[in-house]
């Protein structure tokens, strides 16, 4: 397997020129044969090439963003929904292209036929391609190296993916250094699990000596120092971390983004606010909205506004839990709400408040982020920005990921934050609205912190 490794880059190059390119070129076709036609005053031959070049620098930025060209990192599924939305929302974005170039709506038929046939060569062309690949670059042969606590949870995800790896073999750190560094040589790569920063050191050394793939799970100083600064003052390398938040214009920019974007999806999502709203009322006559206090930053609390999902008085008991998998206090309305995650739309008045940003960690219970902090006490760090509608827990997790992996989410996009990072998260929130993995519910109806302690 190793010696095929080497080419798996030309390969998924070579998947994203094809692809690209056939969709480029229906494009093309049906601009000059289509389009250019009824215009009323027609392009022609370098205006032609210039309609195509903005045509595939749209569908190549698009693609980028939802992932459409991961051939062997995403399931063959979200490959191919990937792709999907973003020829649709690239095609959508075009037809108002054209008829702003001719200053009326012209016919979106052919539009619409191009699409049903960018979609069938999508999906025969992904599956054919997936399929070479994975005969090609079978699963690697993993070594997984556990720590003092259990692994269970990071050995779950890993065969999940059984299309990407094959977990051979678990040895524990106590079994020593020295017979771990001949176990690796047999493997096509490694999982650091939770080790000590000293042993995780000194097997991270002997693998990148010994040219061996590795994958480790990051702590929260890894998470930290990566987004550090580096500093070249003196002959000695520095990182420096400022830990002060955003700074004060890019708090400007992202507060002015909120109020113009929560007043244009107010606008947009008007028809939205009016069905659900109805939906809601007729189911059991019921109030609309639901109201609950939740933490934004500086642990500061508000009141968040959601479209109700649940049936009145789901708490009557007075205890703070999340919802379950195939909960019944969930109505039937609420289960589409929340599987689109459409019940979040008032949300857009909590921004337009200045409670909430349109980017940032998800706002969590008080009485359920305690919980958390008696655990995880580094829980409160997602509190230096203010919490979002969508955000980076929200796009990369799902609803049942564990406090502590959503803390270091957070914590990735707050020590990275940028406005093309906000804006890429935002373009990315239509693709996970209708992935069902996205929304799933927790297991059990208390926060199991079991084995999610920081390593000290």
């Amino acid at each position: 397997m190793k010696t095929n490794q080497k080419y798996k880059r030309l390969f998924k190059i070579f998947f994203t020129f094809v692809i690209a390119t056939m969709l480029i070129a229906f494009y093309g076709w049906t601009w000059i044969k289509c389009y250019n036609n009824i215009l009323e005053y027609p392009f022609y031959r370098r205006g032609n090439w210039m309609m195509i070049f903005l045509y595939g620098v749209s569908l190549i930025l698009i693609m980028n963003v939802y992932g459409g060209f991961k051939v062997g990192y995403l399931k063959k599924g979200n490959l191919i929904y990937s792709q999907v939305l973003a020829v649709i929302f690239t095609n959508v974005f075009t037809y108002f292209q054209i008829a702003a170039i001719d200053k009326h709506f012209l016919t979106p038929i052919y539009l619409m036929r191009m699409t049903v046939l960018d979609i069938l060569v999508i999906v025969i062309w992904t599956v054919i391609y997936q399929w070479i690949y994975v005969k090609l670059f079978p699963p690697r042969k993993m070594l997984l190296i556990s720590g003092r606590r259990s692994d269970y949870h990071l050995i779950e995800k890993i065969n999940s993916r059984e299309d990407k790896y094959e977990i051979c073999n678990i040895i524990n750190i106590d079994k020593g250094i020295e017979l771990l560094k001949k176990e690796v040589l047999k493997y096509d790569g490694i999982i650091v699990g939770d080790i000590s920063s000293h042993e995780r050191n000194i097997i991270l050394k002997y693998c990148f000596a010994n040219s061996i793939r590795t994958y480790s799970v990051p702590k929260i100083s890894d998470i930290l120092l990566k987004s550090s600064v580096e500093l070249n003052l003196f002959d000695s390398p520095l990182l420096l971390s400022r830990n002060e938040g955003l700074a004060i214009e890019q708090q400007f920019i992202k507060r002015l983004i909120d109020i113009v974007g929560s007043l244009a999806g107010m606008i947009f999502a008007l028809p939205f606010f009016l069905v659900i709203a109805l939906s809601i009322k007729l189911t059991d006559r019921g109030p609309i909205f639901f109201c609950q206090e939740r933490l934004t930053k500086d642990g500061k609390t508000f009141n968040i506004y959601k479209f109700r999902t649940m049936i009145q008085n789901a708490e009557k008991d007075g205890v703070a839990r999340l919802a379950e998998e195939k909960d019944s206090r969930i109505l039937p309305i609420g289960k589409i709400l929340r599987r689109t995650r459409l019940d979040e739309l008032p949300q857009l008045i909590n921004i337009i408040k200045g409670d909430m940003s349109l980017v940032g960690p998800r706002p969590e219970r008080p009485e359920l982020a305690a919980q958390i902090e008696n655990e995880i006490p580094e829980f409160y760090y997602r509190l230096k920005v203010k919490a979002g509608l969508t955000g980076y827990a929200q796009i990369y997790g799902k609803y049942n990921t564990t406090p502590y992996d959503k803390l270091k989410l957070d914590l990735t996009y707050i020590r990275n934050y940028s406005l093309l990072l906000d804006l890429k998260l935002i373009l990315m929130t239509p693709k996970i609205m209708f992935m069902k993995e996205a929304t799933e519910g927790v297991q059990v109806q208390t926060i199991n912190m079991e084995n999610e302690q920081l390593e000290k």
